[in-house]
């Protein structure tokens, strides 16, 4: 009876213990949505609204694919209505043994936009299960010297039903020798106690009944029959070193594997003192992994032990002595997770494609792991096995989103591959791997790029309208029309009318078109600025510069600037003394030619001479020297006909005619220059002697009226005469002189002026006028008109006569670095050597030019008045540049931006050095 009362106060006390642990469990899934299920349900049984717990539309459960995931589909969700139904049957003993409280976690995944939704269903226990005895039959060894009160062990029964259902008490038959200790504290295997001695004499067994009894309604129970053998007297029953044993085993260890040894000591003798160990109450399942020797009460494995199936294990081992009197210990057993299981990833959502200018986080992917072990070895870390732009974001219960992080280019990387491994922390680690594609889509983001920084297009002058003289190409990294490029000019330094006459650019190809014949001695180079653009929206550009350079082609004959013909085409002649010695400088042929480089380097040549030998030419100079000195077989008169050739393919040539006459003074020249006048018509010789004789009369009537005045004044006129006969006066008026007395520049600095008061009466002057060059006649560049008369007074002829010429002065000779020409850049050599290159070329072309400029400036020491060539009064008569084309402008040095420029300006003309040369013109005109 007393046991009777005892078992309901336990079953209370278990019943609140049961409540309160439900509680907390319960406060601790408060976060996440509970449902409240009791196991064995119908398919079909309705769980809960889902969709109204979740704060979902009805219609959300279809178009957002609302479902459950989980591993095995115990659950499914009405589409219709929202409802969570059970799908499949559900055990709560297969799914939490011997766990008080069974909670179902579930994962409910919706889509468009992706959320995942956690639940819990807590499965209810029914009193489903009966207890049972492990075995039906039970056979105990008593020994009749059993004293009152002793206690034998019986097999616990099994219920696998939890709280009000599981196990609650036994019952014992009704008999009057043993009664009934049942489920005392600490154990929970009833025990037979022993009320009165035993007598096997009298009976030497007893069969009893023991029934287990579960709390749940209605109640279920379980029966096992007790059979009582009476032995003989052993009063020692075994005794084991530890009630309790503990000890750990790592899974996975191969059959065989010691566990554990147990030791039991029985102080009897002989057979009572013989042990045999057993299990007790070993259930199937322990009974195929475990073995026990049962002499030496060793354990050892049998078969698999897996820790994901169970990671603990409680066995009974029972000591018997050979009296039959026994002894129980508790071998606790912990398995030891090993690190055999690789963790999962299972992708839930994967988006197939992205365009390249997705924001960094843009979600890619949303996968979950999973790892059956435990502890380290169920740490799972996820990592992105390359190096791409994206990274993994931990979501919840072990959820991650695949995000990106970083800018993408589809230009250098079209399509990723992106591998997800997932690694335990267990030692050592094991890992899985899970790859997604990802397929880059294009943005215009690329304008396009020339394949040069700049360009320069090299094109020969007098090229053929409408001809292609060069190409730009631009490339763009995107697709389609995104890559697509088209070409334009966006700026020149032609200005938009005339860049049209010059050029075009094809918009699709990039191919510059010249659409005129490009003249290299008016446009030399220009500046475009040409774009490329692609079709994308917005469209991007890129401009680039380019330089056309027109190249010269040899297509301008040189031309003769000395010497030149005068206004009415007369030649001009110069006059040599007769004592020259051989290298003696007797003139200067001077030429230009307007294109540049070799096509502008001139040569000179002799076609034909009057006298062959007595003369040479500067190759590159164009100076004419004598190269022996004059005999007695010379003709005074010399005729020199020039060829001057510049250095183009084919070359292109001028010629020039040098009249020279050897005298030492202008009147001894004056004869050679009548006798050289072609015989005129008669008629027209009449005429002239009948005008000559009157003005020879009108002179004589003149000179009479005038001897008065011409004899007061002789003194004065003889001082006056003397000073402008000196070599080497200037063409300035000196003190007491008026500048009206000199009117004309002679050869060699000889200045011949009369005072104005003997004009008349003393002799008749010689006249020599400059005269302007036309600006676009080369050929009438300068002239000298020199007019003389016979001396009509002896006193002034004999004043004249007795006046001692002065020697040639040695001033006028160039220097090396005055000369004109290029003599001063070839060091004097007159065999003229050919430059090396167009830059040798150019330059001695520039110092052609700049000694002439010297000249011209008034800066050059060779005597020469403004506007002259810089040369001297023995190259007479002045030549003046003030309309002569500028030809410096073809003159330029590589690498350099100078540009040379006529710096002439207007100075006062500083007179000749002294000199003994004279010009004449010829009585009659004479053709190059």
């Amino acid at each position: 009876m007393g046991n009777r009362v005892e078992q309901p106060s336990r079953s209370r006390r278990r019943q609140v213990l049961f409540s309160f642990l439900l509680s907390l469990f319960c406060r601790a899934l408060s976060d996440q949505i509970p449902y409240t299920i009791r196991e064995e349900m119908a398919s079909g049984s309705v769980v809960g609204n889902l969709a109204e717990d979740l704060g979902l539309h009805v219609r959300d459960v279809l178009t957002r694919n609302v479902r459950v995931s989980a591993e095995k589909q115990y659950f499914s969700v009405n589409t219709e209505n929202g409802n969570l139904l059970v799908s499949d049957r559900i055990d709560r003993e297969s799914l939490c043994p011997k766990k008080p409280l069974c909670v179902l976690p579930l994962e409910i995944v919706a889509d468009n936009p992706l959320n995942v939704f956690h639940i819990n269903v807590m499965i209810e226990d029914i009193n489903d299960n009966p207890p049972h005895f492990p075995q039906n039959s039970i056979v105990l060894h008593i020994n009749e010297l059993a004293v009152q009160g002793a206690r034998f062990g019986l097999e616990s029964a099994i219920d696998s039903d939890i709280g009000p259902n599981s196990l609650q008490r036994y019952q014992l038959s009704s008999n009057e020798h043993f009664s009934l200790m049942d489920m005392t504290e600490g154990k929970n295997a009833p025990e037979l106690v022993l009320k009165k001695s035993l007598d096997r004499e009298k009976q030497s067994s007893h069969l009893l009944v023991l029934t287990a009894v579960d709390g749940g309604n209605p109640m279920r129970t379980g029966t096992a029959q007790i059979r009582v053998e009476v032995t003989d007297a052993n009063d020692n029953p075994p005794v084991f070193s530890q009630d309790e044993y503990r000890v750990s085993l790592c899974e996975n260890v191969p059959s065989g594997t010691p566990v554990l040894k147990v030791i039991a000591i029985d102080l009897d003798e002989g057979t009572n003192a013989e042990i045999t160990y057993s299990f007790k109450m070993l259930p199937e399942d322990l009974g195929n992994m475990f073995m026990i020797d049962h002499r030496s009460g060793e354990i050892k494995t049998r078969g698999p032990i897996d820790f994901e199936i169970s990671s603990s294990y409680i066995m009974n081992v029972e000591a018997q002595d050979g009296g039959g009197m026994t002894a129980e210990c508790k071998v606790i057993l912990e398995i030891l997770d090993e690190n055999d299981n690789a963790p999962d990833v299972i992708f839930t959502s994967v988006v197939s494609s992205i365009t390249e200018d997705a924001e960094p986080g843009t979600v890619i992917a949303l996968f979950k792991t999973h790892d059956k072990d435990s502890g380290e070895n169920g740490e799972i870390t996820c990592l992105l096995k390359e190096n791409v732009p994206f990274r993994i974001e931990s979501s919840s219960n072990n959820y991650y989103k695949l995000v990106t992080d970083g800018a993408l280019d589809r230009e250098q990387i079209p399509e990723y591959n992106v591998t997800i491994t997932a690694t335990d922390r267990g030692k050592p680690p094991l890992s899985s791997s899970k790859s997604v594609t990802l397929q880059i889509g294009d943005v215009n983001d690329n304008a396009p790029v020339f394949q040069q920084a700049s360009y320069v297009v090299h094109v020969a002058e007098n090229n053929p309208p409408g001809a292609s003289i060069g190409q730009v190409r631009a490339s763009d990294s995107d697709l389609g029309p995104n890559g697509r490029v088209s070409y334009s000019i966006v700026a020149s330094d032609l200005g938009p009318q005339a860049l049209s006459s010059y050029v075009s650019l094809s918009a699709q190809s990039g191919v510059l078109f010249a659409q005129r014949a490009f003249d290299h001695e008016q446009l030399r180079a220009f500046q475009l600025t040409l774009q490329a653009r692609d079709q994308g929206s917005p469209a991007l550009g890129a401009n680039v510069s380019l330089r056309v350079l027109v190249g010269d082609r040899n297509d301008n004959a040189p031309r003769v600037l000395y010497p030149a013909l005068g206004p009415d085409g007369s030649a001009l002649f110069d006059t040599v003394p007769r004592a020259a010695q051989p290298g003696y400088l007797v003139t200067k042929v001077v030429a230009v030619d307007a294109d540049s480089g070799h096509n502008a380097w001139l040569s000179y040549h002799v076609l034909q001479a009057s006298e062959p030998g007595l003369f040479s030419l500067g190759l590159r100079t164009g100076e004419v020297r004598t190269a022996r000195a004059l005999g007695d077989r010379d003709a005074a008169r010399q005729r020199l006909l020039v060829s001057v050739r510049d250095g183009g393919q084919p070359a292109l040539s001028a010629t020039a005619t040098l009249h020279l006459v050897f005298a030492d003074s202008l009147q001894e020249a004056l004869p050679d220059l009548s006798d050289r006048a072609a015989p005129s018509d008669p008629q027209a010789e009449l005429q002239f002697y009948l005008v000559v004789a009157l003005a020879l009369i009108s002179v004589l009537f003149l000179l009479a009226v005038t001897l008065a005045i011409a004899l007061r004044l002789r003194r004065s006129c003889s001082l006056a005469a003397w000073r402008c006969f000196q070599p080497g006066l200037h063409s300035k008026t000196g003190p007491g002189v008026p500048p009206s007395f000199c009117n004309g520049t002679l050869p060699y600095s000889y200045d011949l002026c009369v005072a104005s008061d003997c004009r008349k009466t003393m002799f008749d002057f010689l006249t020599i006028t400059p005269e302007i060059v036309p600006k676009q006649d080369f050929s009438n560049d300068a002239s000298l008109v020199v007019s003389a008369t016979e001396e009509t007074n002896k006193m002034i002829t004999d004043s004249v006569t007795s006046t001692h010429q002065a020697p040639p002065n040695t001033d006028w000779r160039f220097s090396q670095a005055q000369r004109p020409g290029t003599s001063g850049s070839q060091n004097g050599d007159e065999t003229g050597t050919w430059p090396n290159n167009q830059f040798d070329t150019e330059m001695l072309q520039a110092m052609i030019l700049a000694s002439a400029s010297e000249a011209a400036d008034g800066s050059s020491t060779l005597g020469g008045g403004a506007g002259t060539m810089g040369l001297s009064a023995r190259y007479g008569p002045q030549f003046t540049l003030q309309h002569v084309p500028d030809y410096r402008q073809n003159v330029y040095i590589p690498g350099s931006n100078a540009t040379l420029t006529n710096a002439a300006g207007k100075r006062d003309a500083k007179a000749p050095a002294g000199g003994n040369g004279n010009k004449k013109k010829s009585g009659k005109k004479e053709k190059k």
